[in-house]
């Protein structure tokens, strides 16, 4: 007859739980700070949205009217619609640069590329205020060298801060601002394929561009994604760079170019904090939708399925 022992769970059910109590010792003071600086200013913000303060009611209970209004104002709208113009032109200008740059770099194994991959890093390391304020001076008809470089050719040179040119002037400031962020992106993701599949290709006859548009860039699809995404969100949150060219633009960017602006002003110029509160979240909204229809339609590029 033979007799069988229950297996020690006990003692292995008790290291879980000290390790788990370990973790959240770690974790703890981090939830703090993100409850703290995070989470509860923005339930204040959401709490002010649905209120409404004047002078002579004092704050009522509004319920969603704030909400009904903003996607109801045409300044709202209207800058709602010049962010998707500009995502249109400017996730695609990025995209290609970043795309382009990284396969170039990845065919390169010298110095130069380390140097090349640097230098196209670099405009990202700059503070967004400072390469704002940077391009404003170089498209100053004033300070700016455009005035002097096409004099060499006898021509005027173009006012990049008039009413017609500025949206390529903005455009021009973020695809240099975050390109080169992207490409670092995608050039990891690059790195990270097996070589041995180019050199399988290139027994196959395959050329360095049918290597790069058939096999490395589907390959990555799953990056490209996350570039799209980050850039889709930072696009509809466009804020400093019009901001900072406000005042050398005169005229040609109002208070209200971009949703977030509009909410700036609101809230700073004109103290209507719960309105300006309900336009945040209304931005909110719209890239939380944004942001999931994208992932959705690309789940299968993405691996998310």
């Amino acid at each position: 007859m033979t007799t069988t022992t229950a297996a020690p769970t006990r003692p292995r059910i008790s290291l879980q739980r000290k390790r788990q109590r370990y973790g959240w010792f770690y974790v703890t003071p981090f939830l703090a700070i993100f409850a703290l600086f995070f989470i509860v200013p923005l339930g204040y913000a959401a709490w002010m949205s649905l209120f409404s303060s004047t002078l002579a009611g004092g704050s009522q209970f509004a319920g969603l009217g704030n909400y009904v209004r903003a996607f109801t104002d045409p300044l709202f709208i209207g800058g709602i619609g010049r962010v998707a113009a500009f995502g249109l032109v400017m996730i695609p200008a990025q995209l290609i640069v970043a795309i382009t740059a990284a396969l170039v770099l990845d065919t390169l194994a010298t110095t130069l590329s380390k140097i090349s991959r640097l230098l196209i890093f670099a405009p990202y390391a700059i503070p967004v205020v400072v390469g704002a304020l940077m391009w404003s001076f170089l498209y100053s008809p004033r300070f700016g060298p455009a005035s002097t470089i096409f004099e060499w050719f006898g021509m005027a040179a173009p006012d990049f801060l008039s009413s017609s040119a500025i949206f390529g002037s903005l455009v021009n400031i973020v695809t240099w601002q975050w390109a080169g962020y992207y490409m670092i992106i995608v050039y990891a993701a690059l790195r990270s394929v097996d070589p041995a599949i180019y050199e399988a290709a290139r027994i196959d006859g395959a050329n360095g561009f049918h290597i790069a548009m058939r096999i490395k860039v589907p390959m990555i699809s799953s990056s490209m994604v996350m570039v799209i995404t980050f850039a889709l969100i930072g696009t509809l949150q466009f804020f400093t760079e019009p901001v900072v060219l406000r005042s050398m633009a005169a005229g040609a960017i109002d208070s209200a170019y971009t949703p977030n602006m509009y909410a700036y002003a609101l809230a700073f110029q004109y103290s209507q904090f719960n309105y300006a509160s309900a336009i945040a979240f209304s931005l909110g909204i719209l890239v939380f939708i944004g942001s999931f229809i994208f992932l959705f339609f690309t789940r299968k590029q993405s691996g998310l399925k």
